[in-house]
């Protein structure tokens, strides 16, 4: 399944690199990723809060099946649980 997922989300984000390793482990520093706006210039991002919202957003409209977009939504809160907690 977290391959299945792995492919799910490649397929909502474009330009994303990926190296090799554990699905599960890919996702989740894929997400991290994203939340933190590190695939943005410096000046230009956003708060965590905001980028999560606009993750979860484009998630929910994409066009992936219910399951797997519970299931990207799901890594996405306890990603940002992860973060929050570490701070």
């Amino acid at each position: 399944m977290n391959e299945a997922l792995l492919e799910a989300y490649i397929s909502i984000w474009n330009n994303r690199k990926i190296t090799n390793g554990e699905g599960g482990k890919v996702l989740s520093e894929l997400i991290r990723r994203e939340l933190l706006d590190e695939n943005t210039h410096p000046r230009a991002r956003k708060p965590i809060l905001e980028k999560f919202y606009l993750s979860i957003k484009r998630v929910m409209e994409s066009s992936l099946s219910a399951e797997k977009k519970n299931a990207i939504v799901m890594a996405y809160v306890t990603e940002l649980e992860r973060l929050s907690s570490s701070k």
